[in-house]
């Protein structure tokens, strides 16, 4: 019993081993692999260009779009 609880023991730090190296070997794969990364980087840096110039016109219309929507309403600003 002793003989096959060894034997046992040892195939599973084999499996292990092997297993670990399986996996080292995707990460590493993985790690190298550039296919579709600059597709999803340009479309990542797109979408932030895009909010980002969202932003800035909302910044420089809020101002007149609201005086606008004043004036409109017949609501006074109080900037007159």
């Amino acid at each position: 019993m002793r003989k096959f609880l060894n034997r046992l023991a040892a195939n599973a730090m084999c499996g292990a081993f092997a297993a670990k190296e399986k996996v080292c070997q995707a990460v590493e794969d993985l790690k190298r692999d550039e296919r579709g990364l600059s597709g999803i980087v340009v479309a990542v840096l797109l979408i932030l260009v895009a909010v980002l110039a969202v932003v800035m016109l909302w910044g420089l219309l809020k101002g007149y779009i609201t005086d606008l929507w004043g004036i409109i309403t017949g609501q006074s600003s109080g900037l007159n």
